[in-house]
């Protein structure tokens, strides 16, 4: 089935929920539909709107000067002010901090596709100043309005293969799928961690992404990582960061209360989207002749997890456990120091039984078995 558009869950939310007191961000990877969810709220505007792109000059130009004068000159006779990829803009926290402490009547609603640019320049001068939307690629719960549940269910095995970009979750077939997943890897999925110049050398961090790709929901080395490439275990560890805060990569940490049984520094990544982890492995062959349909299942419930938590305000720590003797469990969500606990296979024929020491020592904790007939109340 293809469909022309998916509406975005964050536009109601947006419509619902933009605060005049601060300034309004929208967080994700880029081309996960920031651009076209602004349009689409604008659409249904009812004032006067100013509308800015980050990416141009002019437009860096007019919101870098720190001058109230000028913003309230910029902005008269405007009841909202937009600005798309807001990280290219110089000094845009502190400018953004002189717009809502000066002009009153001007809401601010920006987009950012790096954690880290918009940390560093929205940080500090909009401490208690900002309020976050985290926008991710189309999520199964905004697909539920378009599909029933055998149509989720046949389509399934493609998302696993292609993920859920907006412009892959529309396009005609799997060819343009990949093509455009190329493309993203090619072209849009480092943008904004090129620019450091402290960054000598990209092959390496797609190389650091390759080897990643093998080994979702497993334990990192940083080590091990840093010898494949030939760079500093700390150098390793600054890409991972950014990774992480450009969207890409998602790092889970361990849940111990016995570090003398369980692992407690150790980490997993996944990726934000089974199509990039695909792409940048040059692997879309069916799940038929796949030898990591576990990974990818595992990588897909977590990502779509986290959707569902973020777009219904639910807001919890997430953990993998693992003991010394090779005992775990994939997930462990804990929210008011209560726990669940989450093993995901994706066969519904699957056997697992928790744990012997996890049940003896987290009596309280909810355990659950996700599989691919029951994952839609899961994440959706």
């Amino acid at each position: 089935m293809m469909y022309e558009f998916i509406i975005r869950s964050r536009l109601e939310t947006l419509k619902k929920n933009l605060d005049p007191r601060k300034v309004n961000v929208i967080l994700g990877i880029r081309r996960s539909g920031k651009t076209s969810l602004l349009e689409k709220f604008l659409e249904a505007y009812e004032h006067k709107y100013l509308f800015l792109n980050g990416d141009d000059i002019q437009a860096q130009d007019l919101l870098s000067r720190q001058s109230i004068t000028q913003f309230q000159n910029l902005l008269a006779g405007y009841k909202l002010l937009v600005i798309d990829e807001a990280q290219q803009v110089p000094n845009i926290g502190l400018n953004l901090k002189l717009i809502i402490d000066h002009i009153k009547d001007v809401t601010v609603l920006v987009t950012g596709s790096s954690l880290f640019d918009l940390d560093q320049k929205l940080g500090e001068p909009l401490t208690g100043r900002k309020k976050t939307f985290k926008l991710f690629t189309i999520a199964q719960l905004e697909l539920n309005a378009y599909e029933n549940p055998l149509e989720s269910s046949a389509n399934l095995d493609n998302r696993l293969v292609y993920g859920s970009y907006p412009e892959v979750v529309t396009a005609i077939n799997n060819h343009e799928k990949e093509i455009y997943l190329r493309e993203i890897v090619n072209s849009y999925l480092l943008k904004d961690i090129l620019v450091y110049d402290w960054i000598k050398n990209s092959n390496k961090i797609y190389k650091i992404l390759q080897l990643l790709a093998y080994q979702v929901g497993k334990e990192v080395a940083f080590d091990e990582l840093a010898t494949h490439v030939s760079m500093s275990k700390n150098t390793v560890e600054k890409y991972l960061d950014l990774l992480e805060k450009n969207f890409i990569l998602y790092k889970l940490s361990s849940f111990s209360s016995n570090p003398r049984k369980e692992l407690s520094k150790k980490k997993r990544f996944y990726f934000h989207d089974n199509g990039i982890r695909n792409a940048l492995i040059n692997n879309f062959n069916p799940l038929s002749i796949r030898n990591d349909v576990g990974e990818l299942w595992e990588n897909y419930i977590f990502y779509e997890r986290m959707k569902f938590l973020e777009y219904n305000d639910i807001f919890v720590n997430r953990y993998f456990w693992r003991t010394y003797d090779q005992q775990e469990i994939d997930l462990v969500e804990e929210k008011n120091q209560c726990l669940s606990a989450f093993e995901v296979k994706y066969s519904s024929k699957a056997k697992y039984k928790f744990s012997k020491y996890w049940l003896e020592h987290y009596p309280e904790a909810v355990n659950q078995l996700i599989h691919k007939d029951n994952y839609m109340e899961f994440i959706s």
